[in-house]
């Protein structure tokens, strides 16, 4: 027994050896699965979870990584690392760091630069229209900003005041000082609010038209302001919830947009010339020119045409300055009577001609109504040789579209005492009630339905962008701009804070929505980004796109499309990008030879959702003296 015992050992020991090399096996490629996943999550979570703004000498805005993290971006992040390339522009994602512009070039506009206009005919002022660079004139360079640049000062108080440096033009303050325009008081620039036609200020001149006409009870919230000046009358129209967009050209008063602009107040550059100004039809419920120097009556009335054009029904237009109450100013005009009193005859007879009715003319202001239809206007027109109804129903195209001496139709309606188009709410009902464009189906695809379920998508976008960017809940930004604007969800989410958005509808869209935003009670323009923008640099706090890189595919460069970013967005100023991770990892790569700090964060839905959204700040640095191209 004791040898069979003794024995057995032996017999079993191969099977113990094998057990032996299994569990070693085993425990080997258990550490190297263990690796292998180790190093894959290092990789998956190699961005820092969140960002964060820290105030800087010049302000907050200067984005920097934080491992602090709050909601959805304490995830872990993807890998977003390009490992499957898209052809986006291939070519132009090769590293690059731009350098600086001269000096010279700090208020370089694209497609308005004096030096390019002199070679146009002044006639019906087409130099002064968009003439944009050839794509071998194009900069490849950051436009500077000016020495001793700083911060503008924050809403309500940029209204009155601007730093001398940001704008160092004196000119308007000693042409326009008898008008006050604008002062110079040391370091900065004030603005008393006045104006040519209203040297006591704006705030007295506007109490006078709501004298004549109600500004205060909602109906009025969109207006035109042609020949803007530095928009004293936008500026104290905010107050009564009334947006204005103003414009001037870029002329002889030098930087007059620029100075609309730094105090927070919406602006365009433009001029009436040949081309239809770029708004869609029906779009404003006032238009105002005070001594805006605007031939009305001349050229077939082609000018007061496109007013017409943009202005709603029973929409309004103000006329302050030549010729109205030319008996008592003739002298000061320099102008004769009877040269003045045929002006105010010729416009008049055409504002009779468009059918429009004279409300009141009292002292220096003179307003007139267009009619709610074209119902009664068929057959006084018939007395009439010019102007007719256009044959064309392509009322809203504006983008490059020649002005037409011929009337815009209305829609049609079933009634005299019809609105045609259809009723707005007032403000700021406005806002959210569903536009009449969508209801009665002018824009094919866009339905009632789609229009609210997109105000919820975009109140729930903004609320995650305030935790991504707490300073855009706290009065940090005022000049906003939405380059791919849709439906205007983004502007309606954030109403309720200090700031106004530019609504940009790319020319060529799907989707011709301006006519949408317009209805809501927002305003925008018609643009086309593989040129410029009209607008000086350094004028937009917050610029946000939504997939404006993949819309823009194949039609340009995108990197011209992110140096006009950087031209017109202010140092420390934030930038908010929507699209495939694919397409930003390469933008992303761009903006580092542009002086951008920049995070790309999840979706707010979450990590799986292919769509990112890359948050940017532009770096605050300016122009050196000694600077070349």
């Amino acid at each position: 027994m004791a040898k069979e015992q003794s024995g057995s050992p032996k017999v079993r020991q191969p099977e113990f050896q094998r057990m032996r090399v299994t569990l070693t096996i085993g425990v080997i490629g258990l550490c190297v699965a263990s690796y292998i996943l180790g190093a894959w999550q290092g990789i998956s979570t190699s961005m820092p979870p969140s960002i964060m703004y820290t105030k800087t000498q010049c302000g907050d805005g200067i984005l920097r990584a934080s491992n602090t993290s709050s909601g959805r971006s304490s995830r872990a992040h993807l890998d977003f690392q390009a490992h499957h390339q898209v052809g986006l522009n291939e070519s132009s994602f090769v590293a690059e760091k731009f350098p600086p512009c001269q000096l010279k070039y700090s208020e370089y506009t694209p497609c308005q630069d004096p030096r390019r206009a002199r070679k146009f005919p002044k006639i019906m002022m087409h130099y002064r229209e968009r003439h944009c660079p050839r794509k071998e004139e194009l900069f490849r360079c950051l436009i500077p900003a000016p020495l001793n640049y700083k911060n503008p000062f924050k809403w309500p108080q940029s209204r009155d005041y601007a730093w001398y440096d940001n704008i160092p033009h004196r000119e308007l303050s000693i042409e326009k000082a008898v008008q006050n325009w604008i002062q110079v008081e040391g370091n900065r620039f004030k603005f008393p609010g006045g104006g040519t036609m209203f040297p006591h200020g704006a705030d007295a001149y506007i109490d006078d038209i709501n004298a004549l006409i109600s500004l205060t009870d909602g109906s009025i919230r969109t207006a035109l302001d042609t020949g803007c000046g530095v928009a004293s009358w936008g500026a104290y129209l905010i107050k009564r919830n009334i947006i204005t967009m103003s414009f001037a050209p870029r002329d002889s008063h030098e930087a007059q947009v620029q100075f609309a602009l730094e105090r927070g107040v919406p602006a365009m550059i433009g001029v009436m010339s040949m081309d239809r100004i770029p708004y869609p039809a029906r779009a404003f419920d006032m238009a105002h020119c005070s001594r805006c120097l605007i031939p009305w009556s001349n050229l077939d009335g082609i000018y007061l045409i496109e007013v017409d054009r943009v202005l709603r029904p029973g929409g309004y237009w103000i006329l302050s300055g030549p010729p109205i109450h030319w008996k008592r100013h003739f002298k000061g005009w320099e102008r004769t009577e009877e040269d003045l009193k045929q002006e105010q005859d010729g416009i008049e007879d055409l504002a009779k001609r468009l059918c429009w009715k004279k409300v009141v003319e009292k002292d220096d202001l003179a307003i007139w109504q267009k009619p709610i239809n074209h119902m009664e206007c068929v057959n006084s027109w018939k007395a009439y040789e010019t102007p007719q109804i256009c044959k064309s129903n392509d009322v809203d195209s504006a983008w490059y579209k020649k002005m037409e001496t011929c009337i815009s139709p209305l829609p049609d309606v079933n009634s005299e005492d019809e609105v045609a188009g259809g009723v707005l709410e007032k403000w700021p009902k406005r806002a959210f009630a569903v536009p009449p464009r969508i209801t009665r189906g002018s824009v094919s695809g866009l339905t009632t339905e789609k229009f609210q379920e997109d105000n919820k998508l975009w109140v729930e976008r903004v609320d995650y962008y305030k935790k991504l960017i707490p300073p855009l809940a706290k009065g940090r930004y005022r000049n906003v701009m939405d380059m791919n604007t849709g439906m205007g969800g983004f502007a309606a989410a954030l109403m309720k804070y200090p700031l106004w958005v530019m609504n940009v509808v790319p020319s060529g869209s799907v989707h011709d929505t301006l006519g949408v935003i317009y209805e809501r009670g927002f305003i925008g323009t018609y643009q086309d980004w593989c040129e410029a923008f009209s607008t000086y640099p350094r004028t937009y706090d917050l610029i946000h796109a939504d997939k404006i890189f993949s819309f823009y595919q194949g039609r340009c460069d995108i990197t011209y499309i992110l140096l006009e970013m950087d031209r017109i967005i202010r140092p420390e100023g934030t930038v908010i990008l929507r699209d495939s991770v694919e397409v930003l990892v390469k933008i992303q790569a761009i903006t580092e030879g542009m002086r951008w700090k920049s995070q790309i964060m999840d979706h707010e839905s979450g990590p799986f959702n292919p769509e990112k959204i890359l948050v940017a700040v532009k770096t605050y640095w300016t122009g050196e003296p000694t600077q070349k191209q």
